[in-house]
């Protein structure tokens, strides 16, 4: 049968909508909210209300898409002055321990299913391409249950496992290709050439990713386009293109594309808060439509055959592979601490990574890639139901959780500054106890570097003068140089709880 345009639109963004909803539910819950756009694709898929989507060329398609963008986003996300301490550690993480973390899950899986689950049919290679595609962490959903909890990490763990999961995915695309290559050449493979190949792609992927980034930022600011708007744009067809022209450059894409996103957000460029802001969106969009993909690509019945050899190889990845592969990879780095290899080693996420390089055996044909399929699915479901929610309560239990920041976005005033301006604001609530202070702007105890630059009385905003009368119910916007001096407004007019926003 025959859909019309018009009804794709109608379910796509019902289904979107319905995801929001769900992942707003998540994120007040701890609950990670990939696996509920999962979960929404589940339910609405053909073992659910029947949306049956089985084209497997599409949905590769649409993961590389959509891991591309989110792969740049992060890298303009993340601020190059704080993973410059844990760059080395990051990088053996990324590279070394996606290997370490592969070759161990690997001869596990192939051990259980010739002495335990015989009748999965997964032999050595078959094996190591499974190990392969669940070898990377998912920085989304980590960060994600982090942001949700309002948790800060001590010992700069957060950028670590920032810069981890955010650059380890190219490895395990590799490792991903190169096993699908072996099994479907049925030959005696090269393995000195198929390791050069790997070095080969993560070294031009990484060079073209830099040199492009850093030219892209002089197109950027150089090209004068009369409509603003278009520059949000322009950075995003910039990400896409450097993904598309290393890929044809035998390069890897993901890699270069994600050290294009860390040169190009850490340098100034035109409208650039515009632009970022833009991209954040533009990959939470991209997030959600690769969730609902797979979820709606996965059918329920066909895991349960796979469900307690899925379990188990989860289990052993979380318990014995994850730790191990830390370890050995931080055994250079003496800073680093016990309780800091531990905390990493349960921050070991699964996510939608390895569902998407788990298709790229079912476009490919290789035997079994359904169930490897299969597999990947049910790991990914226990890692965040059984890591994802308990990530809070470990960094606790292991004192590495740090008080809740005090700096959030306003609810009233949508003000942001560009980031070379060095600031810090905050919203005050006028009540009947500030007005004893006095009723005028002028009477009001703020600092001498301190200024009220903005009222909201109801919908109407206004800007102020010494001479404003304020009532109780206004809203102030309170802006200075210095975040002590905001601290000492609220002393002074006896506010002891209180949030505030930083740009720097």
């Amino acid at each position: 049968m025959e859909v019309s345009t018009e009804l794709i639109l109608l379910i796509g963004s019902f289904l979107f909508f319905v995801s929001m909803l769900v992942g707003k539910a998540g994120h007040k819950f701890g609950v990670p909210v990939l696996l509920l756009f999962l979960l929404v694709g589940m339910i609405f898929g053909g073992d659910g209300f029947g949306l049956n989507f089985e084209n497997i060329q599409i949905a590769q398609a649409i993961g590389t898409v959509c891991l591309t963008i989110i792969l740049f986003s992060g890298g303009l996300d993340t601020k190059f002055r704080e993973i410059k301490p844990v760059i080395q550690p990051g990088v053996v993480l990324a590279t070394l321990g996606v290997f370490i973390t592969a070759i161990i899950t690997g001869v596990f899986t192939w051990w259980l299913s010739g002495q335990v689950y015989s009748g999965l049919g997964v032999g050595f290679l078959t094996a190591m391409l499974l190990a392969s595609t669940v070898s990377s962490t998912d920085s989304a959903s980590v960060f994600g249950i982090l942001r949700s909890k309002g948790l800060m990490l001590k010992n700069n763990l957060r950028p670590l496992l920032e810069l981890e999961s955010g650059s380890n995915d190219p490895m395990a695309y590799m490792l991903t290709v190169t096993f699908i290559s072996l099994i479907n050449s049925g030959n005696d493979p090269n393995y000195v050439m198929v390791a050069v190949n790997i070095v080969v792609q993560l070294v031009v992927g990484a060079l073209l990713g830099y040199f492009l980034g850093r030219f892209s930022v002089v197109i950027i600011n150089r090209i004068r386009m009369d409509n603003t708007s278009l520059y949000p744009v322009l950075l995003l067809i910039t990400g896409i293109f450097i993904f598309a022209v290393t890929y044809y450059l035998k390069g890897n894409g993901y890699l270069a594309v994600y050290i294009a996103g860390l040169v190009i957000g850490n340098s100034k460029f035109a409208h650039k808060r515009t632009s970022m802001s833009f991209m954040d969106g533009f990959a939470w969009m991209s997030q959600i439509l690769l969730f609902l993909t797979l979820g709606l690509l996965v059918n329920p019945s066909e895991l349960v055959p796979v469900l307690i050899p899925g379990i188990i190889i989860a289990l052993f990845m979380i318990f014995i592979a994850r730790p191990i592969t830390v370890y050995l990879c931080l055994i250079p780095f003496k800073r680093i601490s016990f309780r800091d290899k531990a905390y990493i080693s349960w921050v070991g996420l699964r996510g939608a990574v390895p569902i998407i390089f788990a298709i790229l055996p079912l476009a490919a044909g290789v035997p079994g890639a359904r169930t490897v399929f299969n597999i990947v699915f049910v790991i990914t479901i226990v890692s965040l139901l059984y890591q994802g929610t308990s990530l809070p309560i470990v960094a606790k239990w292991l004192g590495l959780a740090e008080k809740p920041s005090k700096y959030k976005s306003f609810e009233d005033f949508d003000v942001e500054f560009s980031e070379e301006i060095k600031s810090a604001m905050t919203e005050i609530s006028i009540t009947e106890e500030t007005l004893k202070h006095g009723k005028n702007l002028m009477e009001m105890p703020l600092p001498d570097n301190t200024l009220a630059v903005m009222v909201k009385r109801g919908e109407r905003f206004f800007v102020p003068t010494g001479q404003t009368a304020l009532m109780d119910g206004d809203k102030l916007l309170v802006i200075s140089d210095d975040e002590e001096a905001l601290k000492e407004t609220y002393k002074n007019i006896g506010i002891s709880n209180f949030t505030y926003q930083k740009n720097d």
